[in-house]
């Protein structure tokens, strides 16, 4: 069962990504501290800002749903990892990586009508990965079948730390109120890039269970 809840990295990404191409396709606008904010642009406008209005109670639920599917799938990764590697090693890279999918979850249940709560998920699920992903690189490099993987996510670690600077250098609240700036795009960018990571993770996760799986039954 591990292998099949190691597809929860792959489901939840993709049912999030779904949701805001599908929402930010027919949203209207939103209004956030008093302000109407229209049309809605992926162009200009954070992903949270389908969380309000009228799109808000498909886009909220899908939050939630695509961090618990995520973090399902984090734990089915690290159940399915080959032998080797300190144990503490392995289950810190774990807790770390399950930062963003709490983040997802986070932002799903305070929209940004709650500020900070808001934005203490938008870190856990943005930031940490910078960190999450250098330490479960180191460990993932060292395990028989997930080298590449792990260098993978050991040059994931600094790219995603240049995405979002990138992003955060073009945020600006006055910008995006008025229709202007890039700060939807660089946004997307960094989500798609971090949640990239962790479907290539699941699915490897899967297939390599999968294989060892069918070779065992043929012995």
């Amino acid at each position: 069962w591990p292998r099949w809840l190691a597809l929860g990295a792959v489901a939840g990404p993709l049912l999030f990504t779904l949701a805001w191409l599908i929402l930010g396709a027919v949203s209207p606008g939103y209004t956030v501290a008093g302000t109407w904010i229209s049309p809605y642009s992926a162009i200009t406008q954070p992903i949270s800002g389908l969380g309000l209005g009228e799109t808000a109670r498909y886009m909220n639920p899908a939050f939630v749903i695509s961090g618990l599917l995520l973090l399902a799938g984090v734990i089915g990764v690290f159940l399915t990892l080959p032998p080797g590697g300190r144990r503490a090693a392995k289950i810190a890279s774990g807790t770390l990586l399950a930062l963003a999918p709490v983040g997802l979850i986070i932002i799903g249940l305070f929209t940004l009508e709650t500020p900070v709560m808001h934005l203490f998920g938008a870190m856990l699920m943005l930031a940490t990965p910078v960190i999450s992903f250098l330490i479960a690189g180191l460990l993932l490099r060292r395990l028989p079948g997930w080298h590449r993987f792990g260098n993978g996510l050991l040059f994931a670690a600094p790219l995603t730390l240049v995405l979002f600077v990138a992003y955060n250098l073009s945020f600006d609240q006055a910008a995006v109120a008025a229709g202007h700036g890039v700060a939807g795009l660089t946004q997307r960018l960094l989500f798609v890039e971090i949640l990239a990571w962790f479907v290539a993770m699941g699915w490897r996760a899967y297939r390599r269970s999968s294989s060892s799986t069918a070779v065992a039954g043929r012995h």
